[in-house]
């Protein structure tokens, strides 16, 4: 998962004949002046967690957005279960989608968890759930109520269907949040710190269904802060350090023998 192996990877199958999830060469992403991300790549193939540390301002959110195509990056190439996102320069020079269904094709891959909630507060979990599947993917809704209902059950909510979000703790709103976003069936899940914004005491809960995920399989490329889970969890970890891939390896190595100054420095720090 190096940057030189995810630059010589092909397109469909990973070196060890797991099919490639995400792809991600040189992705540079400009906001005028400020240069946030310089030159990452990275891959992760289907059943990987890959889990992305780094302080404050490292780049760690931009780079989930454009993977997901909430931010287009200035140059560089991502490719989602084979696709490359097509992009363009428009007439005034800024990179966007080259094709606007294709965006909405790789979104619907993809399922992201962000640090705040993003429940639609006038729905219920239950409507909150079966939302995209009915009305962007076309899914009966009949189909649609029955599967969503399993995933609240699997994240612990199946009482809370008919509640509305204003009226359930922060932990509960994240895990209706994964629900919502396994709802797609996406190839591969992405985690925006989702347990930055909860209190202490309702981490643990959304943890273990992240981690629970993770033990089943799925493919999952995560930003935290916590440190314990990530070693735990990962099959793959990645320090950014200001907007650059600093240091990579599996769990045991960036944790437990650091190479970078930096990194030991960041792990002391947070320790």
């Amino acid at each position: 998962m190096s940057a030189e192996g995810a630059a010589t990877a092909t397109s469909g199958q990973a070196s060890n004949g797991a099919a490639e999830a995400i792809h991600i060469e040189n992705l540079h992403k400009k906001f005028g002046d400020l240069h946030v991300l310089k030159g990452v790549s990275l891959s992760a193939r289907d059943g990987d967690v890959v889990a992305i540390i780094g302080g404050s301002g490292s780049g760690k959110s931009t780079l989930l957005r454009c993977i997901n195509c909430l931010e287009n990056p200035t140059s560089g190439l991502i490719r989602v279960n084979g696709e490359e996102i097509r992009l363009k320069k428009d007439g005034h020079g800024h990179t966007v989608p080259a094709d606007r269904r294709q965006i909405e094709r790789i979104r619907s891959r993809l399922g992201m968890v962000f640090q705040s909630f993003n429940l639609w507060s006038h729905m219920t979990l239950l409507e909150n759930v079966i939302e995209v599947p009915v009305h962007v993917l076309g899914v009966k809704r009949d189909e649609a109520i029955a599967t969503a209902e399993k995933l609240l059950a699997r994240v612990g909510l199946a009482e809370k269907r008919d509640v509305y979000p204003a009226f359930l703790s922060g932990g509960q709103q994240q895990r209706a949040a994964i629900a919502r976003a396994l709802a797609i069936q996406p190839r591969v899940m992405l985690f925006d710190e989702p347990t930055s914004a909860l209190d202490p005491e309702l981490v643990g809960e959304v943890l273990k269904v992240i981690g629970d995920l993770a033990r089943e399989g799925r493919t999952m490329i995560l930003v935290t802060h916590e440190m314990k889970f990530a070693r735990e969890v990962a099959s793959h970890v990645i320090y950014l350090y200001n907007g650059q891939v600093e240091e990579e390896g599996p769990p045991e190595q960036i944790f437990g023998a650091p190479k970078s100054e930096r990194l030991k420095q960041f792990i002391r720090s947070i320790g």
